[in-house]
C-alpha cells in the first residue's frame, strides 16, 4: 500500500495537492481526524488491496491540535508495517498566505477563534511544528502557482520510480528569496555575470551564447565540478537514512543566467546515475 499523508499551512495548497493525487488514481480523504487515521488504514488493509492500493489523506491543524503528541507514534507505527508512507508538508511565507486570503476573501480556519489573520497563521504554525519535523517532503509554495504545484506533486509523489533517491536541482534568484524547501543552498553570485554583457543580458542561462561565455571561465567549470562532487559524496547518506528526496538549490542574483547554467550542467551529470531520479526547476526564470 502506498500512503501519502498531506499536511501543512492553510492556504499553502493542500487542496491542490489532494486533488492532484486524486487525478493520479489515489483514493483521497481530506480533513481526517487524527485519532481515526490508524483505524481507517486498518480497514483499508483488510479491504480490497486493488481498490486501496494508493491512498492520500489530508490532515490539517484542526485535526492535529488535540492529538499532536500522538502523531509521531502514528507515523512510526505505519512505517513499521508494510506501508509505503510519505508525509508531505506544504508551507508558504506569511506574506504569501496573507495575500492569498485577501485575494480570495476566505477566512482562515483559526480566525474563528477570534484571532487576527497573522495571529491565526502563527498559531497554526505552532500546532504543526512537530509535523513538519516528520515530513519526508517539504514544499514551499510561496512563489508557486497552481499549475506549478500540480507538476511538483506529480513529479515528486505520484510517479513510480526504481531510483532510490529523487534529486531536485533548482535555480533561483536571491533577490526573490531563498527556497525554504532546500536541503542545500549554493551561492554562485561571485561568478562572472553575463548580465553585465549587453548582448547577453536578455538571454537565459540555457542560451548557447551564455553557455559559451560561462564555460570560458575556469571558476564556473570548477564550481560545477565542486557542487557535483559534494552531491555525489553526500547523497548516499540521505538514502541510508531513508530520505528519498534531496533538494539542492543554486542561487545567483536574479535566477536567469549563472544559477540556470549550473543547474542544467549538474542535471546532465546526475541523469547518468542509475540510482537517482533527477528533477529540474528554474524557479525564477522568466523566459
Amino acid at each position: 500500500m502506498k500512503l501519502v499523508v498531506v499536511s501543512g499551512l492553510s492556504g499553502s495548497g493542500k487542496t491542490v495537492a489532494i486533488n492532484t493525487l486524486e487525478d493520479n488514481d489515489f483514493y483521497c480523504i481530506d480533513n481526517m481526524p487524527l485519532n481515526m487515521l490508524p483505524v481507517c488504514i486498518e480497514q483499508f488493509i483488510a479491504s480490497s488491496p486493488v481498490l486501496y492500493e494508493k491512498i492520500a489523506i489530508g490532515v490539517d491543524a484542526r485535526n492535529v491540535s488535540q492529538d499532536i503528541h500522538a502523531f509521531p507514534n502514528i507515523i512510526k507505527e505505519f512505517r513499521q508495517q508494510d506501508i509505503d508512507l510519505e508525509l508531505v508538508y506544504l508551507e508558504a511565507s506569511d506574506e504569501a498566505l496573507i495575500q492569498r486570503y485577501s485575494e480570495t476573501g476566505r477566512k482562515h480556519p483559526f480566525t474563528q477563534k477570534g484571532l487576527s489573520l497573522i495571529d491565526a497563521i502563527q498559531a497554526e504554525k505552532q500546532i504543526l511544528s512537530e509535523v513538519v519535523l516528520l515530513a519526508d517532503i517539504c514544499i514551499d509554495t510561496t512563489l508557486t502557482n497552481v499549475r506549478q504545484l500540480r507538476s511538483v506533486i506529480t513529479d515528486r509523489v505520484c510517479k513510480n520510480r526504481s531510483a532510490t533517491l529523487t534529486l531536485l536541482l533548482q535555480s533561483f534568484g536571491f533577490k526573490y528569496s531563498v527556497p525554504n524547501d532546500s536541503n542545500y543552498v549554493f551561492d554562485v553570485r561571485f561568478l562572472p555575470n553575463p548580465y553585465w554583457e549587453q548582448h547577453l543580458r536578455s538571454l537565459s542561462g540555457n542560451h548557447p551564447e551564455v553557455i559559451d561565455y560561462l564555460q570560458s571561465h575556469e571558476e564556473v567549470r570548477q564550481m560545477i565540478i565542486s557542487i557535483g562532487d559534494f552531491i555525489e559524496y553526500w547523497a548516499p547518506y540521505f538514502s541510508r537514512e531513508s530520505r528519498n528526496y534531496l533538494s539542492v538549490s543554486i542561487g545567483c542574483t536574479g535566477g536567469q543566467h549563472r544559477s540556470v547554467h549550473i543547474t542544467e550542467f549538474l542535471a546532465d551529470r546526475f541523469r547518468k546515475s542509475a540510482d537517482k531520479h533527477v528533477l529540474v526547476r528554474h524557479r525564477d526564470l522568466k523566459y
